[in-house]
């Protein structure tokens, strides 16, 4: 198995790392970080939501967060959004991309967003009315891969989603492992049926890695075609309404395994690790990532320089 191709990374920390934490983490530190990830080489970073702070207090901060940090020319600063409400919150703080996220499955779209599936969409199609030239807009399909309520989710329901999303003139799609229940087979033939309606430059994996399982999943998308995914700093991250959803695929853990294999990703990863271990102290606790513990093989053995 060989890739050469360059992939992107989105870095997802400061939303989906972040809206878990139990400990508030305060706006200048919020700040802060989004600024270095910008420093670092991020083309696109998700900043924050705009959803109910009783829902999620940790991001009650987001307009605030959004008028604060120093925005790169070329990088794309994305909000995750439920509804209109959301949505034009988003527009006014200046997002460049509104993410808008349903379930696969009506269960975890009630506990999630609090409305059934039906529901989400048409407020979906509300926004895309609303922002029609003002700002990108991102369809994640949740649960895509599973979901800890109902179990297996049909690969055509997903699908199914993906062509309504793409109804309404979004720009991009995104499938999300919420709980990280994908295998790389299940990934390979969802991610081919996918691209059968958009290009890779439209698809954004979102894998977690509650059971060891993401970076080959990461593998098993590249191979059928994906090129684009997210990740978070140190393995952050979990939804706060699916039970089991620990954290994310490790942003520099998925940096090293791709430079390792020579796959581009326009990003310095000994930056990227240096960031990472300013995270526990910031969190108070340990991160799940590897390679911010272990460093990189180049630090160990050197290569030889090439004559």
């Amino acid at each position: 198995m060989i890739f050469v191709d360059p992939i992107v990374v989105q870095e997802v920390a400061p939303r989906d790392g972040l809206q878990i934490e139990p400990t508030w983490v305060p706006t200048d530190d919020k700040v802060r970080l989004i600024d270095a990830c910008s420093d670092v080489g991020f083309s696109r970073i998700e900043v924050s939501s705009f959803v109910s702070p009783k829902a999620v207090p940790a991001l009650r901060d987001a307009a605030e967060v959004f008028a604060r940090i120093k925005r790169r020319p070329g990088v794309i600063y994305v909000a995750l959004v439920p509804n209109l409400r959301g949505a034009d919150a988003a527009l006014q703080a200046g997002a460049d991309e509104l993410n808008m996220v349903m379930s696969a499955s009506d269960s975890h779209n009630q506990a999630n967003m609090g409305m059934t599936g039906e529901a989400s969409f048409r407020a979906f199609a509300d926004i895309a009315r609303m922002t029609a030239g003002e700002a990108r807009l991102n369809g994640t399909v949740a649960t895509a891969f599973g979901c800890p309520f109902e179990g297996v989710v049909p690969p055509a329901r997903t699908v199914d989603l993906v062509r309504r999303y793409l109804d309404l003139g979004v720009g991009g799609v995104t499938l999300a492992d919420t709980t990280g229940m994908a295998n790389p087979l299940q990934v390979r033939f969802l991610v081919e049926e996918v691209l059968r309606l958009t290009g890779p430059e439209s698809l954004t994996l979102h894998f977690h890695n509650s059971r060891g399982l993401g970076l080959a999943n990461v593998l098993a998308a590249c191979a059928a075609g994906a090129r684009r995914f997210d990740s978070a700093l140190g393995g952050l991250g979990g939804c706060p309404f699916a039970p089991g959803a620990s954290g994310n695929i490790c942003t520099e853990d998925l940096v090293n395994m791709a430079h390792e294999m020579c796959m581009a990703t326009g990003l310095d990863l000994e930056a990227l690790i240096a960031l990472s271990r300013t995270l526990p102290a910031l969190l108070g606790h340990d991160l799940p990532g590897q390679v911010m513990k272990a460093g990189r093989n180049c630090d160990l053995h050197p290569r030889p320089v090439m004559a």
